[in-house]
């Protein structure tokens, strides 16, 4: 049996607001990690201008301008997985945040998969985000990818539309 906490895969929408509860009703006082991934590079990535959708190159940002965005989304990411702790407390939980970088090769699904395995979790905790009849037969491709590669079990709560 896995030792460490549930890993609580949190981008701050209101199905990972819901997946957070009710996992903190399912599993009570057992240990939480709150993530938040954040997509390393994008700072870097070309802008796209108009003139790029008839044929032009996009335009480089200046380096500088790409480390301000690249440091802006990192504490975005912090803020996000702190958020998502305090929550995670006032559920009940003991929860700790923490904002992970999402490597340009890798995807979220791959980060998240390998912050649970780093820190042997206990269990995977995702929000499903509705998007009506098509949702009930689809998941998500982030979702259905931790599914498929995660070792441990992986909770999927779906969003409802209660307020």
């Amino acid at each position: 049996m896995r030792s460490g906490p549930v890993l609580i895969a949190f981008d701050g929408s209101p199905a990972a607001e819901h997946a957070l509860k009710e996992a903190a009703a399912l599993l009570g006082k057992r240990p939480a990690l709150v993530v938040s991934v954040w997509k390393e590079g994008v700072g870097f990535e070309t802008l796209e201008l108009p003139g790029a959708t008839v044929g032009m190159p996009p335009a480089p940002i200046d380096v500088s301008t790409a480390l301000e965005i690249e440091q802006e989304v990192k504490e975005q990411a912090q803020r996000l997985a702190q958020h998502g702790a305090e929550l995670a407390r006032q559920a009940g939980m003991d929860a700790e945040g923490l904002a992970v970088a999402d490597e340009v090769q890798v995807t979220i699904a791959e980060t998240i998969v390998d912050v649970a395995e780093k820190r042997d979790a206990a269990a995977i905790v995702m929000g499903a985000h509705g998007r009506g009849r098509l949702s009930e037969a689809l998941l998500g491709s982030t979702t259905r990818d931790v599914i498929h590669r995660a070792e441990c079990p992986v909770v999927v709560v779906r969003e409802t539309d209660k307020a």
